[in-house]
Parts: structure tokens; sequence; C-alpha cells
């Protein structure tokens, strides 16, 4: 399988919901690399690197969130694979 890495931007509610949290376990639990984390305009902003198919099985988890969250969009871009990530981390 592939390995592709993604860039995601989610708008809504997505702050104050453990969005955060709750994307480092989902992504934990598939083995996927990269980070996540919260930006000035409410949103939040995450890489993700992996299989193809984890990746899309994240982003689909990304467009509902966690409980709590209302997701209104998650904007991807494809980026070129780096390998540059140990684990998945939640940044400040």
């Amino acid at each position: 399988m592939k390995s592709v890495r993604v860039h995601a931007l989610i708008t809504g509610i997505v702050q104050g919901v453990n969005f955060r949290f709750y994307t480092k376990r989902k992504a934990d639990s598939l083995k996927l690399k990269g980070w996540v984390k919260n930006l000035e305009n409410d949103t939040v902003e995450a890489v993700f690197e992996g299989p193809e198919d984890k990746i899309i099985e994240m982003l689909d988890w990304c467009s509902k969130g966690p409980p709590f969250a209302k997701v209104d969009d998650v904007e991807t871009e494809i980026e070129e694979y780096t390998g540059e990530f140990e684990s998945f981390e939640i940044r400040f």
C-alpha cells in the first residue's frame, strides 16, 4: 500500500471539544504519523502520513469528529510524502 501525506484544515465547532486529543487517539489506532493543532481562527490543522487506506479512514473520521464537535468542512491537500515523523503528536 502506497504511503501518502495529507494536510487538512477542519472547520466548525472543533475547538473546546477535545478534537486534538481524539484525533491523536484515532491516528495512533491507525498507526499514522504527523501532528494536529488548534489555529487562532477556531479551526484545527493536521498533517497525516501513512498508508492511503488508513488516511482515507482518518479523514472520514475527521469529517464527523469526536462527541460534541460539529464539523462543517474538511479541506485537504495532498502533499509529498516525507516520512519525517516518528509518531503522531499534538502541537501547541
